[in-house]
């Protein structure tokens, strides 16, 4: 168990280590090698280029001023001067909105800190339960701060109910007042927009077989009867993942070859040799010039026959496609209503912006999709349950005790005082948190295999999983497992009727261990993320080996996006730490209004300087930030209900029971009167924002802008093989004739429309589309 002296050494010790990484930050921002990395995205935007300084040689590659790191810290106050419709309009609303999750964190915590300090910690330190009537339960200085330190049966318990109320009132009404905010802003942000393709554009999933017609020409049929006065056209859907490996493999191949043609005419002396085994260890030894321009050869003409087949083979073609209309009003009432008698036929929702499109599993069938995410959901399950075993485990090692069970020859450095302090403060949660470094991809993965067809869904279910394994594997498994590994001796040696007693006192004493965690993730882990010493590694070996134009720089000094599916289940951690803690021991509190601000200014500095949004929903994650900080509230009433039953206390129960009912009642209201914004375009907003861009634009065509805006990106790296696949597209769209040739003729409605068209013209001549 910690002691009040492990928390402070191990507070030092992440104060110093976050002290030592600003300082690194800010010297190696300075060095004008170093500009690229750490102001990555105004290159990208072509609104900074690379110092030149004048004068000596090392001047080039170091700064020798040395008043600019007097200032070292100056880059704070600069995160936080640019205003956020500035910030909206240079880093997109998702990041704006990203920033408001921290910003929400500091509007809950800095009066609820304040609030339990001044009144819950003189209510719990005044007393000496813990001195006095469970001398045999371990616990720490700073359990003197917490709950447990309440006797039994005591009426100081109604303080904390009433603190509970009041914490949760004022939580609600800040996510009453952001989620109006956040809805508003998106409103805003969606009407003032540029045009953009997915805001006239749904994709169209599941299009029924036809043994008359393409499925490009069923699409057409379809939207032309039931959508006449605002269809356009549409793009079918291919499976290119065949074609998109090869040309992966092959862009791979060409970054080889550069390599070596750069080797070798830096020493033309020596030509450069290669193995062909695994991983180039094993194998013939062959010229790797030649051998990369043989590869690269071969990968050419498979490329060029496998584009062939997809551009021949009906097969290829799957029974999806995306639909773009005249206007935003006709997307929306198609993306937003069913489309046949059939409510799993012609399924229609919002296409995802062509940078947003996950386009490997727009080639799976959609009837397989229930499969995979039930396969998934299994998968999860015993995922999350079985990684509780590893992670108490490891828990249990990472203590004095653990360590000095296992490793016996390491006692004597173990019992150090210092030694002892910095491995009970500092140890456990660096073993949780390297515990939890692959999870991420392998959540990542399991969502891909689900389908979902665009990066900003996979990125949200991904999160989703996230913040539930860390429900149950950080904060349940380490409470509840954590306390009882504790407490073991003292349930073997007391009566079966005194254990809930000690569980209850138990369970706020786990805070101690979520405090390290805070700090070992949150101050040091925020810390580390502005130095970016990964990206700072690996831009300079690709700019020494690989770098030979102006864009190979750029893809080396690109530093990616903000990654939601890791960030934003952490923040929701701490949002339910600090809830369930609030009224349990408030000590934690200040560790975590730290976090939040620290990540604030460091995330803002990262927006506006380094990560490069790869596509924008604007601000679609945001119900799911609400519902989580939802669920935390709940789960603290839940802890709270359960902690107070130990306590004598029963009498409580209805009063947290009915806190809980209204809590559940708010996020309903919430989800009723502020979610549809999130998931619908109001057909007012997109009437309003057509008719202001027929006037501002009454000439502008259309379709030629949404002819190619959802063209596999397989197509679109050389302009010759997009007009051909355009033209493909162009043609199969045109009316052709058929067994059912004119719908005019047709003597029984369509299987597709579900009505005939005797209206129709036999014929579309293509002028006639605008």
């Amino acid at each position: 168990m910690a002691t009040l002296v492990d928390i402070g050494v191990a507070a030092g010790i992440n104060l110093l280590s976050a002290f030592v990484f600003f300082i690194a930050f800010a010297i190696l921002r300075l060095q004008p090698f170093n500009d690229r990395v750490y102001f990555p995205k105004w290159y990208l935007k072509g609104l900074r280029s690379s110092p030149s300084r004048s004068g000596a040689f090392v001047k080039k590659f170091v700064n020798l001023d040395f008043r600019s790191y007097l200032r070292f810290l100056n880059w704070m106050p600069e995160a936080l001067k640019m205003p956020e419709l500035e910030l909206i309009d240079h880093a997109g609303l998702d990041s704006a909105v990203y920033l408001r999750i921290y910003l929400i964190g500091l509007k809950i915590f800095v009066p609820i800190t304040f609030l339990a300090w001044t009144i819950l910690v003189p209510v719990n330190y005044t007393n000496n339960t813990l001195e006095l009537q469970l001398k045999n339960v371990t616990s720490s200085n700073i359990d003197k701060l917490s709950i447990s330190n309440v006797p039994d049966g005591s009426d100081r318990f109604w303080t904390h109910i009433v603190m509970a109320y009041a914490f949760t009132f004022w939580t609600c009404f800040v996510l009453l007042k952001e989620y109006e905010k956040v809805a508003n802003m998106r409103l805003q942000f969606l009407a003032s927009e540029k045009r953009r393709p997915d805001q006239f554009t749904v994709l169209v999933r599941n299009v029924p077989p036809d043994p008359d017609e393409s499925v490009s020409e069923s699409v057409e049929h379809f939207f032309l009867v039931n959508h006449p006065d605002t269809y356009l056209t549409h793009q079918v859907v291919c499976n290119a993942n065949k074609l998109a490996k090869l040309v992966k493999k092959k862009k791979s191949m060409q970054n080889w070859l550069d390599y070596y043609q750069l080797k070798y005419s830096r020493n033309n002396a020596k030509r450069p040799l290669m193995k062909t085994g695994f991983l180039g260890l094993w194998g013939q030894q062959v010229d790797a010039i030649d051998h990369h321009i043989s590869e690269i050869e071969k990968l050419s003409n498979e490329i060029a026959e496998e584009r062939e087949r997809v551009l021949k083979d009906p097969k290829a073609i799957m029974p999806a496609a995306f639909v773009s209309f005249k206007s935003r009003w006709g997307a929306a009432v198609c993306a937003q209503t069913q489309q046949t008698r059939n409510p799993t036929l012609m399924l229609t929702d919002w296409a995802p912006e062509p940078r947003d499109v996950y386009w490997q599993n727009l080639a799976i069938p959609y009837v397989s999709i229930a499969v995979r995410r039930l396969i998934m959901a299994v998968a999860f399950f015993f995922l999350t349950f079985f990684f509780i075993i590893p992670i108490a485990s490891v828990q249990a090692m990472a203590t004095i005790e653990g360590l000095e069970k296992a490793l016996p020859f390491l006692k004597p450095l173990i019992e150090i005082k210092f030694i002892k302090s910095v491995i009970q403060g500092f140890l456990p949660g660096i073993v949780l948190k390297l515990f939890l470094i692959f999870l991420p991809t392998v959540l990542m993965i399991m969502s891909k295999f689900e389908g979902f067809t665009s990066i900003s869904s996979l990125e949200r279910r991904s999160a989703t999983r996230y913040y539930l394994f860390n429900v149950v594997n950080v904060f349940l498994c380490s409470v509840i497992a954590g306390s009882a590994m504790d407490q073991l001796d003292t349930f073997l040696k007391q009566s079966a009727n005194e254990i809930p007693k000690t569980i209850g006192v138990a369970v706020p004493m786990r805070a101690t261990f979520f405090i390290t965690y805070i700090m070992v993730d949150g101050w040091a882990g925020i810390a580390a993320e502005i130095l970016m010493l990964k990206p700072l590694i690996f831009y300079h070996l690709k700019n020494f080996f690989l770098v030979k134009t102006e864009k190979d720089r750029e893809e080396a000094m690109d530093p990616g996006s903000l990654g939601f599916n890791t960030g934003e289940p952490r923040i929701q951690l701490y949002f339910l730490l600090g809830m369930v803690y609030a009224t349990v021991t408030p000590a934690l509190l200040p560790f975590i209004v730290v976090f939040f601000g620290l990540a604030y200014v460091v995330f803002r500095h990262q927006i506006i300087n380094v990560y490069n949004q790869k596509y924008e929903s604007a601000a679609a994650f945001w119900p799911d930030v609400h519902g989580r900080i939802i669920i935390a509230l709940l789960i603290s009433h839940i802890a709270l209900i359960g902690l107070l039953s130990t306590k004598h206390l029963a009498q409580s129960a209805p009063l947290l029971i009915a806190l809980a009912v209204l809590t559940i009642w708010f996020y309903r209201f919430c989800k009723a009167r502020y979610e549809p914004a999130f998931v619908r375009l109001p057909l007012q907003e997109a009437m309003m924002k057509d008719t202001l861009e027929r006037a501002r634009e009454p000439t502008f065509n259309l379709k030629p802008y949404l002819q190619n805006a959802y063209i596999h990106p397989v197509f679109k790296d050389n302009d010759d093989e997009e007009e051909v696949f355009s033209n493909k597209l162009e043609d199969e769209s045109v009316l052709v004739p058929t067994k059912r040739q004119s719908r005019r003729n047709t003597p029984v409605p369509s299987k597709i429309s579900g009505a005939s068209s005797p209206s129709l013209p036999e014929t579309v001549p293509e002028h006639s589309i605008p």
